[in-house]
């Protein structure tokens, strides 16, 4: 069995793990970090929308010897607004240039074919009005709106409230990263984007379900015993699931990061930047909150419960009663302040230090060991 596989195995069976409930303080925290960024970097740079989004004009040349950096200084020149030019397979080039109405794109197209040495009639002018893309945000808000009432209601029902709570906040904390990562980044918001967006979620909410499914099941008679608390039942659900998460996150990223980097970076195509950058930011958040954010959350919820409340109690009292047993009498002065919880898996040959060897049975009180003579 290989490393990360034997890993996997000792943490579902709870021999190793990692405190995230307990250490959740610090996640919120920098959950809130990035999250202020992200609403900071929007509300400073705002968001590049697309052609699809303000309208405007794509001038399709033929094949050119002007590189693709000349042609968007001549194109911003013409038209006296910020172009995006890129390079097609043909040789040719797509010039997209926003707020343009059609009186203007009739005069940039021969100012566009005297720079390029091409025929003005060759070069096609598309114009794209701005009313398309507001069509298309108002659809995808629509469908946001409904897939979060759908998410809501789905897991109220398979699970409970406070886990689908908990999932609606995750799923707005990965659209505002999301969203604030294209603010920074300054790339193009087109409909491609927004089909990232509304794909992020369906994964994100799938990795949540994962753990609040493990939860469920060791959560079922909870309150009926005295060995853990309900936050260290959902600390052991995340880590029994962790690899599984690890692995399907990798496996995700790896496809996504072929298109961002090597095709929209290497090669060029800015038009997958589109899409794979939200994909990609989406993912990797989807993942985090799902370990860092909705099972926390969860547990933060249902410790505020009376009946959780009460078996924290009985948890801990039965703890610090079973640490006073196990004290050797002689001993009590060695070992001063509370005692330690014990945590779901934690194995019990794991204390650091010799142990005392208690008194046998068979030997009386004050006889020294041996044979009698």
């Amino acid at each position: 069995m290989s490393r990360l596989g034997e890993l996997g195995a000792k943490l579902y069976r709870g021999e190793v793990g990692y405190d995230f409930v307990g250490k959740r303080t610090f996640w919120y925290g920098v959950s809130i970090l990035i999250t202020i960024a992200a609403i900071v970097g929007l509300g400073v740079r705002g968001l590049n929308m697309g052609i699809e989004f303000q309208g405007g004009a794509v001038f399709t040349t033929p094949k050119t010897s002007v590189s693709a950096g000349q042609a968007e200084k001549v194109a911003e020149e013409a038209a006296g607004h910020d172009a995006i030019v890129q390079e097609l397979g043909t040789g040719g080039l797509r010039i997209q240039i926003s707020n343009v109405d059609t009186t203007k794109a009739d005069q940039i197209r021969p100012m566009l074919a005297k720079e390029l040495n091409v025929d003005p009639k060759v070069i096609n002018a598309e114009l794209v009005g701005p009313s398309w893309g507001e069509q298309i945000a108002n659809k995808a808000w629509t469908g946001l709106a409904v897939f979060m009432i759908l998410v809501v209601i789905y897991l109220a029902i398979a699970f409970e409230w406070r886990m689908a709570l908990a999932a609606l906040i995750a799923l707005i904390h990965d659209l505002t990263i999301t969203v604030g990562v294209y603010a920074l980044v300054g790339f193009e918001v087109t409909p491609g984007t927004v089909i990232g967006l509304l794909t992020i979620l369906g994964y994100s909410l799938y990795d949540t379900v994962v753990v609040f499914d493990s939860l469920k099941e060791q959560s079922k008679d909870l309150a009926k015993q005295t060995q853990f608390t309900y936050s260290e039942v959902a600390n052991r659900s995340i880590n029994s699931t962790l690899v599984r998460s690890i692995n399907t996150t990798v496996v995700a990223l790896l496809p996504v990061a072929g298109l961002l980097f090597i095709g929209g970076g290497v090669l060029g195509a800015g038009m997958l930047n589109d899409i794979s950058l939200s994909l990609f930011v989406g993912l990797a958040a989807g993942a985090y909150s799902s370990i860092f954010i909705a099972t926390p959350l969860v547990a933060d919820f249902k410790e505020r419960e009376p009946q959780m409340k009460a078996l924290k109690k009985r948890v801990l009292a039965k703890r610090a009663q079973a640490a006073r047993d196990e004290r050797v009498p002689g001993e009590q002065g060695e070992d001063e302040g509370d005692p330690q919880d014990v945590l779901p898996g934690e194995a019990q040959a794991a204390v650091v230090g010799p142990r005392t060897q208690p008194p046998s049975r068979g030997r009386g009180r004050g006889r020294p060991s041996g044979k009698r003579r």
